[in-house]
C-alpha cells in the first residue's frame, strides 16, 4: 500500500496524533545536527511521516516507533515536557508522573498582548495535574515581570519556573529577575522561535512527506516536546516530540 494507504488512511482520519520516538536513537538526525529547534521539529516529522508512510500495509507491530525506554527505575529519571498549545494528553508517554511542565502558549495576534485572562484556563488544567499528582512543578515561558507577578498571585499553584527566550534579550531584564528572586522562581533560558510549527510548515511537510495529500486540509491542534533526564548524571536517556493535528474537511 504505501503513500498511497497512507494518502487514503487521511482523506478518512479526524485527527492525526504524531509520535517520533526516542530521537537519541535517530543516526541521520544526530548526524545533520539541526542549526535550529524549528528545523529539528520538522525534520522529525517529516521523517516520521516518511516512515509510517512506507510501513503501511505491513505488520505495524514490526514499525520501531516506541515509547520511552523504561530500562531506568523512575526514580532515577526526570521527566519535562514543554508545550506548545497546551493539551491534556498527560499519559501519553506511559509514565505516572511528570517532573516539569512548561507552557508555552501559541503566539498572539499582531497588536494583542498575551493576558492572565488567556493563560487561566490552560494553567487551570495543568493546576488539575498538579492536585492529581500527575505532575510535580509547572512553569512558564516568555513572559515578562508583569504577567508573571499577575498569574502568581492569581494561581493557586504557583509558577516554578519561566523561561526566557535568549533572542529577546541578552541580559535578564533587572525587574524580573527580581521579583523571580523573592518568589523563589527559577529563571531559564531558551533559543526557540514563537512558534515551532506554524500551519503552513506542517502542511507543507505533510505534502512532502505523503504526495498528493490534502495538506490544506490539516491544522496542526498542538506540539509536545519531551525530554527524560537521568538526576544523578544530568545525562540525557530520551528526547522526543508528541503532535496533533486535526482535519477540516471542505
Amino acid at each position: 500500500m504505501g503513500t498511497d494507504g497512507a494518502r487514503a488512511l487521511l482523506e478518512r482520519a479526524a485527527t492525526l496524533t504524531l509520535q517520533t520516538g526516542n530521537l537519541l536513537n535517530w543516526g541521520c538526525l544526530r548526524k545533520k545536527c539541526p542549526a535550529t529547534p524549528g528545523e529539528e521539529v520538522r525534520d522529525c516529522i517529516q521523517k516520521t511521516l516518511t516512515e509510517w508512510s512506507s510501513k503501511i500495509g505491513q505488520d505495524l507491530n514490526q514499525q520501531n516507533f516506541s515509547s520511552l525506554d523504561q530500562t531506568l527505575h523512575r526514580s532515577e529519571m526526570q521527566l519535562t515536557w514543554c508545550l506548545c498549545s497546551f493539551s491534556s494528553a498527560c499519559s501519553a508517554l506511559g509514565v505516572a508522573q511528570l517532573d516539569s511542565v512548561i507552557i508555552a502558549p501559541a503566539p498572539v495576534e499582531d497588536g494583542t498582548s498575551l493576558s492572565l485572562e488567556y493563560l487561566q484556563p490552560y494553567w487551570q488544567e495543568l493546576e488539575n495535574l498538579v492536585q492529581n499528582k500527575k505532575i510535580v512543578a509547572i512553569g512558564t515561558s516568555d513572559l515578562d515581570k508583569t504577567l508573571l507577578e499577575q498569574l502568581y498571585l492569581w494561581a493557586q499553584v504557583k509558577p516554578s519556573s519561566n523561561q526566557v527566550n535568549l533572542a529577546s534579550c541578552c541580559v535578564m531584564p533587572p525587574d524580573l529577575t527580581a521579583f523571580a528572586k523573592q518568589f523563589d522562581i527559577q529563571l531559564l533560558t531558551h533559543n526557540d522561535p514563537k512558534e515551532l510549527l506554524c500551519e503552513a510548515s506542517f502542511q507543507e511537510v505533510l505534502q512532502e512527506s505523503i504526495q498528493n495529500t490534502k495538506a490544506h486540509e490539516w491544522i496542526p491542534l498542538w506540539l509536545l516536546r519531551y525530554s527524560v533526564i537521568v538526576k544523578s548524571r544530568g545525562i540525557i536517556k530520551s528526547k522526543g516530540y508528541i503532535m496533533q493535528a486535526k482535519r477540516n474537511a471542505s
